[in-house]
């Protein structure tokens, strides 16, 4: 689509360069509090962590530009970075030029402009992205520069940029000139999913058009949300590719994509549930229809919804059509379970006969002349039961189900006893 045809006038999510507009949100904001607190710190020295495209660059860019003048800020990108070229790119942004030298040299003139700085009560603060592919070389001289201290405290702030872990390198015996100054080990973490809706229609705005919320609904914003675990990045070039592949207006939630998510820094390993951008536990909405009339709708509040024309079902369907007891929808954690019931004309989900099957958001079900709408938002993918024993537990739970229907309605059918009832005789 045409950025015009959306009320655009420019690329509301740039992939390079600096963005339209700064959207924070509450991880940046305790974030940018931190880089503050670095700098005003006697001793900061502080490790800002977060996966790739977490927005760390635009977030210290941010605060660069927030520090008053009198403060020397060196912005360095530490990938790869020996001693010399490490201290060589310190320099040239304190506003040296200087030809190359020798490491001790260079070493020299960074503890001298230090020195001369903390003096005038303006200690210089050292930003290393990428700081975990620096040399071996290169910490170690990070770590001497650590040392160097005034009578009030360091003569040296930094901030050490990561996109993993620090902490298996602070760790290492030879790095305690560092480690034992940490102030903090701060851990940016994704957007909520009403962030992401705010920041994706502020974006919007401020590439001119008056309707954010037509060119992405609510929907759409949720699935990039989901899409994209809330960071800022990943949402970015989300939503690039959906405004380009959706052919008109309003956006829709099938030209979301899904890319590979990144693990948070917190663990390299394993995100913690708290710290995942995890879809709320609303529960699913189903619209049953016949000949397009909305016949009942009723939200899946229980862990089993029995559909059929019995009126001993949850979802009671008064059609020869179905069966008795005709199908079976199963809740089990965020994930809806359908199973036909050995049901006489079949189920079926999207025209499809299926027997045993995982639900997805906006499926139909069909079970004879009847169909239910299946809604779940955050459920866009085909998932699948978690444990291998799931599906075996479900049927028999539903013999037994059937069991007790059974009797229960047979029980109904019968007479009720009397005294004039004839016995057998044996």
């Amino acid at each position: 689509m045409e950025l015009g045809a959306a009320g655009l006038s420019e690329q509301p999510f740039p992939t390079h360069g600096k963005p339209l507009a700064i959207i924070q949100y509450q991880s940046q904001r305790a974030a940018l509090e931190m880089l503050r607190e670095t700098l005003e710190h006697p001793t900061g020295l502080s490790l800002l962590q977060g996966p790739s495209l977490s927005g760390k660059s635009i977030l210290v860019r941010t605060f660069i530009e927030s520090v008053d003048r009198e403060f020397a800020v060196a912005l360095v990108d530490g990938k790869g970075l020996n001693t010399t070229n490490l201290l060589l790119a310190v320099l040239r942004q304190f506003g040296y030029e200087i030809d190359l030298s020798s490491a001790n040299e260079l070493l020299g003139l960074v503890r001298v402009f230090a020195l001369q700085q903390a003096a005038s009560d303006a200690p210089p603060l050292i930003i290393i992205e990428n700081a975990q592919e620096l040399n071996p070389s290169a910490l170690r001289a990070l770590c001497e520069l650590a040392e160097l201290r005034v009578r009030y405290g360091s003569a040296i702030k930094m901030v050490l940029v990561s996109d993993c872990s620090m902490s298996q390198i602070m760790e290492a015996p030879a790095m305690q000139a560092m480690s034992r100054r940490i102030l903090h080990d701060f851990h940016l973490h994704p957007m909520t999913c009403d962030e992401t809706r705010d920041y994706l229609h502020r974006k919007l705005e401020a590439a001119g058009t008056e309707f954010p919320a037509f060119v992405f609904p609510k929907p759409v914003c949720e699935e990039i949300w989901h899409a994209s675990a809330g960071w800022p990045g990943i949402i970015d070039r989300i939503a690039l590719l959906a405004l380009s592949k959706s052919e008109c207006l309003p956006v829709h939630p099938d030209d979301v994509e899904h890319p590979t998510l990144p693990l948070g820094t917190w663990n390299d390993t394993e995100v913690p549930e708290e710290s995942v951008a995890s879809p709320p536990n609303a529960p699913p909405q189903l619209v049953v229809t016949n000949n397009g009339s909305v016949i009942q709708e009723l939200t899946m509040d229980k862990v089993r919804l029995l559909i059929g024309r019995s009126d001993h079902n949850d979802i009671s369907i008064g059609s020869r059509f179905i069966s008795r007891h005709h199908a079976l929808l199963v809740r089990h954690g965020a994930t809806t379970f359908l199973m036909d019931l050995n049901s006489t004309n079949g189920t079926f989900v999207n025209s499809k006969r299926v027997s045993n099957h995982v639900l997805m958001h906006d499926d139909v079900i069909t079970v004879g002349h009847h169909r239910i709408k299946f809604s779940d938002p955050f459920v866009t993918k085909r998932g699948r039961l978690e444990g291998e024993d799931f599906a075996d537990t479900a049927i028999m739970k539903t013999l037994e189900d059937m069991r007790n229907l059974l009797a229960q309605e047979n029980t109904a059918l019968l007479p009720t006893a009397t005294e004039d009832l004839p016995t057998l005789q044996t």
